[in-house]
């Protein structure tokens, strides 16, 4: 099993697909001019190997999404990259009204089988560049979305990304990019909508997701050496939301912090934990808490990014809040 970066397993799973079925296309701005592989080398060299099939195109993300839902309900299974998140914003109208409505809106006989891939979150690009859209995607019925972790879940789940018939928006952390982890020589896949309990432990549950699962995990492991042992849920997928192992896991720790590294205010952890104390009230021992990114936009100032942002020593302190009150 080797080890490989976050960006070398998506690049292996979008590589296996298009040798699988050669209805799989990537458009994306830069991806084959720019270096050879996008902003963030992630389609390096498969221009290359699958002339035709990868191609740069226009600054214009309305018509990068708008041409893939067309080309997607024809038959095709088109990878859309935006070179970053905040450029969505540009195509919210074609992600939300046509991609996600498309089935719903023909009584199923329209699928839309596409993903939008974007990098999202912080790296000192400033307020208009360094957001994430993680509780608005997953606001919208009719879109999948996941945000994988670690390399062995980015490469499984953009597998399954691509032979879905839904549109799966397929969010990459910037942060992400050059971890490693291992990952299977032989063919695998993640199921998109299914959790996955990152470590194991018995005073209290984090549930969190993308760059905040490494966080967390660095957390958990800082409390660990004090006594304090926690499980470490990653959602992976953030529509559907599967909460089966965080609630299994809140009946036995009785305590629970929700870690996103989006704003705090109508911020996915808000639905999370409210889920929780519907369906786990009297398992709880403590009210959920949250730890978030502050309701401002981004700074640039690398200081004032860091403050703005949660890191595992903000999650330590959570925990020892929790574990220090008596309620």
């Amino acid at each position: 099993m080797a080890e490989i970066t976050y960006r070398e397993a998506l690049k292996r799973a979008m590589r296996e697909e298009m040798l699988r079925d050669k209805a799989v296309v990537i458009w994306g701005e830069d991806i084959v001019a720019y270096g050879g592989g996008g902003a963030y080398g992630v389609t390096a060299g498969l221009a290359k190997e699958f002339p035709g099939r990868v191609r740069d195109v226009p600054i214009a993300e309305e018509a990068i999404i708008g041409v893939g839902v067309g080309a997607a309900m024809g038959g095709m299974r088109p990878i859309c990259e935006i070179m970053t998140v905040n450029f969505t914003l540009v195509a919210w109208d074609q992600i939300v009204n046509h991609a996600a409505k498309q089935q719903h809106m023909f009584n199923g006989n329209i699928k839309v089988p596409m993903v939008i891939r974007t990098p999202n979150g912080f790296g000192r690009t400033g307020a208009t560049h360094s957001q994430n859209f993680d509780a608005w995607f997953a606001h919208v019925p009719g879109l999948k979305v996941v945000a994988p972790s670690t390399p062995y879940d980015a490469k499984g789940l953009l597998k399954t990304a691509i032979r879905d018939n839904d549109p799966v928006v397929f969010l990459e952390h910037l942060a992400l990019y050059g971890t490693k982890g291992e990952v299977p020589d032989e063919e695998y896949t993640v199921p998109i909508g299914v959790s996955d309990k990152k470590r194991d432990g018995k005073h209290l549950t984090f549930v969190t997701w993308g760059r905040m699962t490494v966080e967390t995990l660095k957390a958990a492991k800082t409390l660990a050496a004090e006594g304090i042992e926690a499980d470490v849920i990653d959602l992976r997928s953030l529509r559907p939301l599967d909460l089966s192992l965080a609630l299994e896991s809140v009946k036995k720790t009785n305590r629970v912090i929700v870690v996103e590294e989006g704003m705090r205010t109508a911020g996915l952890s808000a639905e999370i934990a409210a889920s929780i104390q519907e369906q786990a009230f009297n398992y709880l021992d403590a009210p959920v808490a949250r730890v978030a990114g502050l309701d401002v936009p981004m700074p640039y100032a690398k200081n004032l990014e860091r403050a703005t942002l949660p890191f595992a020593d903000d999650v330590v302190a959570a925990a020892k809040a929790m574990m220090q009150n008596q309620y």
